[in-house]
């Protein structure tokens, strides 16, 4: 006997069982639970079945002995045992136990031999206390014969009788025995509560632990309570003078050093691959299993995620961490992004599945590394979102300094539009001398296509059909080589600062139409007589001669299709204006739009202005001088031609656009209902037919 008592003390309780839980107030992390129990108690609303669910380690059982030992104490039913009577003292954590309660472990015990000796056992009136209670561990391993020999007496058991039922696995306990118990569901333990309860149960063993000690211990507990003090326990024991260390506790559960990881990460994030074999070359060196430090790297990847998602998550204790750690991590999720980050995570998460069974994992750790460091080569899409942000993260000094051109400005587009590129300097002095309030007398024959005084000295004898004036033009015919130096090459397209004109947005008329037609037919059809007559920046301005189409036009919707038209074609964002009006004066206000147009020494271009003014069409081409050397235009098209070609010429265009409608087809369109020509206009265009209404 002496010998038995002095070998006894040499046995150490485990940590799990020295600090059990006695109380509903001194379980952790189960206040979903205990809070609705101490409730109930404190009004006696007892249950005479329950069942109790939830991950190992989480406190089922120990909940069971305290409701229990809450039900069987001298003041009870109550939420807090006074630990004092002979209940409470036998179900105390370390007691010897109650006569009244019986504890079960079913999955040695789950036949229906033991169901049927339970239930005879059942009728029998306590001993000591009010009730009998029957606590049955593992309810799950209980056999279907076994809960249906329970059944009945569960169903309608006698009044001192109770059961407790645990389990990890709700869905195997039979149907009608868990429809007649209150299921209480346990959860794992948060990381933040555990660290607490560590802390605490160092400070009563009186041993100093790092801080970074207890990520590693939660992490290898997994949320069970019982699980992460048995690990803890087993750091104690091995604990020195000074406590026990970092070093020592990532030797001891085989989890990665973080210095590793570390450089793993600062390798992959600045494309080294030098530096990330080299890491895993020391890894495998020191010992360290490749799919163990694959899981770690896993789990560090999914700290910098939430990093990156959440700046403050280690306040919010989504990351546990050390403050040194969590700033580190902090500056590795900042240089890498979210993009690569989570791909990243698909990848290790992928090489995690196939490092199971497999002979060479550090061959198989190697290759997920490459795939992570050459994005490039998979045609994935969260490898395309990867090199997408890290060309956004690059400066454009180094885009500049990788494609070998020479860098430009600091903080400078790296591409720009052509109509977004800037103008040539001698270029905007130009339209301003070409507008009529601004022309200059010196420059007569730059301000002709307007009828400003300057340009009246050239075309002064034009106003008259008569073949007197014709003689005029010979010294503008002469003087046009020389002006021909001054102008550019592409005036009639674009303005002087890069922009479309009028003249060549006509140009692009088919072009466009085609593209109103992909997106309505109506639209395309009210645009057949309509022209452009002004562009003024992303503004365009569309002329008709119908007054009523002209409002339809100017809806939104209409102009709407207008605008997209023009993006598809000329790109940009355009918006569109519709006006009423004659072709002749559209002409006339998209005249001075072209800026950078040469001087007007051609005779077409006299005649055609001096065709404007008058109300005949026949009088619009006036014969040619003998001295126009230069081509005549192609011949405008019938007027009766729904969608006219768009002349190539410039001039010919303006002939056309000169060319004033007829009066009588004008009012005739203005009289007509909106919804009648546009009717009329889609059976004559497109051959449709109204409906006839049944």
């Amino acid at each position: 006997m002496s010998v038995a008592t002095g070998t006894v003390p040499g046995v150490a309780l485990a940590l799990y069982r020295k600090y059990r839980p006695a109380t509903f107030s001194e379980v952790v992390g189960q206040e979903h639970v205990t809070d609705p129990l101490r409730v109930a108690l404190s009004a006696g609303r007892v249950n005479h079945a329950y069942l109790f669910s939830g991950p190992r380690g989480c406190g089922k059982t120990s909940s069971a002995r305290i409701l229990a030992r809450s039900l069987n104490c001298v003041k009870g039913p109550t939420p807090d045992p006074c630990g004092e009577c002979n209940s409470c003292i036998g179900l105390a954590p370390n007691g010897t136990g109650s006569v009244d309660v019986v504890e079960l472990d079913a999955a040695s015990h789950g036949g229906v031999e033991d169901a049927r000796d339970l239930r005879d056992k059942a009728f029998y009136a306590p001993a000591e206390s009010k009730y009998r209670v029957f606590i049955i561990d593992e309810a799950h391993m209980v056999t279907t014969q076994g809960f249906n020999a329970l059944l009945k007496i569960v169903e309608e058991p006698p009044e001192h009788l109770i059961f407790i039922f645990a389990t990890t696995e709700p869905d195997k306990v039979l149907p009608t025995i868990r429809s007649r118990t209150h299921h209480y569901p346990f959860r794992l333990i948060p990381p933040g509560v555990m660290r607490s309860l560590l802390e605490r149960n160092c400070a009563a063993e009186g041993v100093a632990v790092e801080p970074s000690v207890f990520p590693l211990v939660i992490r290898a507990g997994g949320g069970s309570a019982r699980d992460t003090q048995s690990v803890m326990d087993q750091l104690l024991s091995g604990a020195g003078a000074d406590g026990v260390k970092y070093e020592r506790a990532i030797s001891l559960l085989g989890v990665t050093d973080s210095a590793l990881i570390n450089d793993v990460v600062d390798g992959l994030s600045a494309g080294d691959g030098a530096a990330v074999y080299g890491t895993i070359d020391r890894l495998v060196d020191a010992g360290h299993d490749p799919r163990r430090f694959a899981s770690d790297l896993l789990d560090r990847l999914r700290d910098l995620v939430l990093l990156c998602a959440v700046p403050d998550a280690a306040e919010r204790n989504l990351v546990s961490a050390p403050d040194d750690e969590v700033a580190i991590m902090s500056a590795q999720a900042e240089r890498i992004g979210p993009a690569a980050l989570t791909r990243y995570a698909e990848i290790v998460h992928a090489g995690l599945v196939d490092m199971r069974g497999a002979t060479a994992p550090r061959l198989l750790l190697e290759l997920l590394v490459s795939r992570m460091l050459l994005p490039s080569v998979s045609q994935s899409e969260a490898a395309l979102l990867q090199r997408l942000e890290q060309l956004e993260r690059r400066p454009p000094a180094a885009i500049a300094a990788a494609s070998g051109e020479p860098a430009g400005p600091a903080g400078g587009p790296v591409f720009t539009r052509r109509s977004q590129q800037p103008a040539e300097p001698a270029a905007p002095e130009q339209p301003r001398q070409q507008e009529p309030p601004r022309a200059a007398p010196t420059q007569p024959a730059a301000a002709a296509p307007t009828p400003a005084p300057a340009a009246a000295a050239a075309p002064t004898p034009a106003p008259t059909p008569t073949p007197a004036p014709v003689q005029p033009p010979a010294p503008a015919a002469s003087a046009a080589p020389a002006a021909a130096p001054v102008a550019p090459p592409q005036p009639a397209t674009t303005s002087a600062g890069g922009a479309m004109d009028a003249t060549a947005v006509r140009r692009i008329w088919s072009e466009l139409l085609a593209a109103v037609r992909a997106t309505s037919r109506s639209t395309e059809a009210m645009l057949t007589n309509a022209m452009v007559s002004e562009v003024d920046g992303n503004v365009v301005t569309i002329t008709h001669t119908s007054a009523p189409l002209a409002r339809r036009l100017a809806e939104s919707r209409n102009t709407e299709a207008i605008a997209t038209a023009l993006s598809s074609v000329l790109g940009g964002t355009w918006q569109v204006r519709c006006t009423h009006g004659t072709p002749g004066a559209a002409a006339q206000q998209s005249t001075p739009a072209k800026a950078a147009r040469p001087a007007p020494t051609r005779p077409s271009q006299a005649q055609n202005q001096q065709a404007r003014p008058q109300p005949e069409p026949q009088q619009t081409h006036a014969p040619r001088p003998p001295m126009d050397d230069v081509p005549p235009p192609p011949e405008p098209p019938e007027p009766d031609d729904p969608l006219p070609p768009e002349p190539d010429d410039e001039e010919a265009m303006l002939a056309e656009a000169a060319r004033p409608a007829d009066p009588g087809a004008v009012n005739e369109v203005q009289a007509k209902d909106p919804e009648s020509v546009m009717l009329q206009l889609l059976a004559d265009e497109l051959g449709a037919r109204p409906l006839k209404k049944a």
